[in-house]
């Protein structure tokens, strides 16, 4: 399959602009990672940015997968999380549930399948040769009770609340996870919540994002995205990062 993909920081970043966002692509992968930004006087325990996780995750990610491994993404993923977690724990308080995490979503093209796993709130959407779309999205961390920062902090990684990929394994195997027929995947696409609020924030169909991507390309659909966030009188961050992986084709 083809790949195109954009990551792009949010506009109103301060300069430097960080980018917390993360593409990585390979022959028969993809995945994007989405860093979660933490909110003003929260004490993560860790001395690293949410930046770096997002790297350190990508970089162990891109071994297995570039090794074509035998294990399943929950299982790819776990160790990952697990090698992370080790690299710092000498330095940063890894026990703490506010050290820093982040959102992830994977594809992994096999001949005859593909398998696909999403951790929080980055989506990933299949097209079928017939048109048919499919959506998999983890939106647990939006069907919590409430969304105080003491609320989030008690819930995430922990049963009945939501999962991300930050000091825990065992998030890991909470994904939602799955496989479908290659030979019913014409187009699939991977999403920070930057970009897939075309249609989860700005009532796009799912159906008009892949038309955008495949006709007009990722760049063009976050464009389109950032013309609506500037207008916007929704609720939440006007501005996100946004990163977009496209697949299309044999």
């Amino acid at each position: 399959m083809e790949i195109r993909s954009i990551s792009e920081a949010a506009p109103d970043r301060r300069p430097p602009a960080v980018n917390e966002d993360l593409v990585l692509t390979g022959p028969d992968f993809a995945v994007v990672l989405d860093g979660a930004t933490a909110p003003a006087g929260v004490e993560s325990g860790c001395l690293h940015s949410v930046a770096w996780l997002v790297m350190r995750l990508a970089e162990e990610l891109a071994r297995p997968l570039l090794t074509r491994s035998s294990a399943s993404l929950p299982e790819i993923l776990a160790e990952v999380i697990a090698t992370v977690r080790a690299g710092h724990a000498d330095s940063c308080d890894v026990g703490n549930p506010d050290s820093p995490s982040s959102t992830v979503a994977m594809v992994r093209l096999h001949p005859d399948h593909v398998e696909h796993l999403v951790l929080a709130d980055s989506p990933i959407v299949v097209r079928s040769p017939a048109g048919q779309v499919t959506v998999h999205s983890d939106d647990r961390i939006d069907q919590l009770p409430e969304r105080t920062l003491a609320a989030v902090r008690r819930l995430r990684n922990q049963p009945g609340g939501f999962w991300v990929a930050s000091t825990e394994p065992k998030a890991a195997y909470e994904a939602v996870t799955g496989d479908t027929d290659r030979a019913a995947v014409d187009a699939i696409a991977l999403l920070t919540d930057g970009a897939s609020r075309f249609s989860e924030r700005y009532g796009h169909g799912w159906d008009e994002l892949l038309d955008v991507l495949g006709t007009e390309g990722p760049r063009r659909l976050v464009e389109r995205v950032r013309e609506h966030d500037a207008l916007s009188s929704a609720k939440g961050k006007r501005y996100d990062d946004a990163s977009v992986v496209f697949l299309h084709g044999p």
